[in-house]
């Protein structure tokens, strides 16, 4: 999956198309994720511990994986992922890093 927990993303399509926002859940196996401020929906909760009240809540559901694009944080722009493997020092082991495809600088996410 080319997108991570913390990443920085361009929404697509959609309602919310063209917003910026953070990743916040990502879902493998569905090849979905919950992307900050998108996709809101409404839920009807009873009352409980945590909300005595109860009522509606609003908050983010997941969309589809296809429909974002990661935003590279040095070029500050949206772009396709790539993946290299490269050594590393200090685990001393080859490790899987994803890169951006315009500029070429690796991309790490920061959660």
């Amino acid at each position: 999956m080319h997108v991570r927990k913390g990443d920085q993303v361009l929404v697509l399509s959609g309602v919310y198309k063209g917003k910026r926002s953070r990743v916040l859940k990502v879902f493998p196996e569905k090849q979905r994720v919950v992307v900050e401020g998108v996709n809101f929906i409404k839920r009807h909760t009873r009352p409980s511990q945590q909300n005595p009240q109860g009522g509606i809540v609003e908050k983010e559901a997941p969309i589809h994986v296809s429909k974002v694009m990661v935003i590279c944080p040095k070029c500050n722009q949206p772009t396709r992922v790539g993946r290299r493997i490269v050594w590393n020092e200090r685990r001393q082991k080859r490790e899987h890093v994803r890169f951006c495809k315009k500029c070429g600088e690796m991309i790490v996410s920061n959660p």
